[in-house]
């Protein structure tokens, strides 16, 4: 396993990190596959108080294995569709769903807190003050923002600069090999070009959810298969069909699958990444874990991407 640094967070975190969107319940598989990802050393998990009973599952299993300070916990709020109705990106609604986290996950305390969605009408200050009065309570140890603009997560750290305030220690946008065509669900934020190249520049972690586009890389879909709505809505386009070709190529030289590929796109950018996964299968962990050892050239993620269309070495 390979780690990072967050300001503010004293634990390493796995590049890796672990979703709980599809825990149900706390049985098998789910048990093996949380108990897998610590074996590898993994130690970062991925949830939000808009997943409902998700945490409460996630602080039963860290309780009964007594890991809590050996672990990071990423958790989100403020989502629109999580409580009162209308946009939720408020000091009361940060509140309530921080509370409301701490107590479902058994814990007085989250490594890292994000903002789940961005309400861009909502001026950035009194947000980022009211992050900080968490911070200094020692409710939070770095706060980041999940599906928010880099032109708000710039302007966010800017008052927060000029404030004497705590800024965004990370973001949290969907990236990956295959380029959404339009946001998987309300309100959802990818990592474009300009994106990509605001990260460079500022160094900032991103921490890439929907890492691997879904399985799109996975061999299970293809261009004349569109019986995955979703699939077919998000991630199909004669762009991502040629990116999934040259990934195809690339596996075959380098002896991997073009999942690893994908995966290892992401975790080979120019700028600190992690990727949030979601195996289900104790080989699809192994796989992922292989992905994060793989390197790539900037050659070869850019002849991924479509930037050059032979691989400059």
């Amino acid at each position: 396993m390979k780690y990072m640094q967050i300001q503010g967070v004293e634990k390493q975190i796995s590049r890796l990190i672990m979703g709980t969107g599809d825990l149900r319940k706390l049985e098998e598989p789910e048990r093996a596959m949380l108990d897998a990802f610590i074996a590898a050393g993994g130690n970062a998990f991925d949830t939000a108080h808009q997943y409902r009973n998700k945490e409460k599952i996630l602080g039963q299993w860290l309780a009964e294995k007594n890991l809590r300070e050996h672990v990071v916990i990423l958790t989100k709020g403020a989502h629109h569709d999580d409580g009162s109705p209308g946009p939720r990106v408020n000091p009361q609604a940060i509140r309530k769903d921080l509370t409301e986290s701490l107590e479902r996950l058994g814990t007085d305390y989250v490594d890292l807190y994000a903002l789940h969605r961005d309400d861009p009408s909502v001026a950035v200050g009194p947000i980022m003050e009211e992050l900080n009065e968490h911070i200094q309570a020692k409710r939070i140890r770095a706060i980041g923002a999940s599906n928010w603009s880099h032109d708000r997560v710039q302007e966010a750290n800017e008052y927060a600069a000029s404030h004497n305030l705590i800024g965004f220690a990370f973001n949290s946008p969907n990236l990956s090999l295959a380029k959404a065509n339009e946001p998987r669900w309300e309100g959802c934020v990818s990592a474009d070009e300009e994106t990509c190249r605001w990260h460079a520049a500022n160094q900032l972690p991103l921490f890439a959810w929907s890492s691997q586009a879904g399985g799109f890389f996975s061999g299970n879909f293809s261009p004349d298969d569109r019986t995955d709505e979703e699939m077919v809505r998000v991630y199909y386009s004669e762009n991502n069909w040629e990116r999934y070709r040259r990934a195809v190529k690339l596996a075959e030289e380098k002896q991997v699958t073009p999942i690893q590929i994908a995966l290892s796109y992401v975790l080979n950018q120019s700028f600190p990444t992690c990727a949030i996964i979601g195996p289900r299968k104790p080989e699809e962990l192994q796989s992922s874990i292989e992905s994060m050892n793989l390197q790539l050239t900037p050659g070869e993620i850019d002849w991924l991407d479509l930037q050059k269309e032979e691989i400059v070495k």
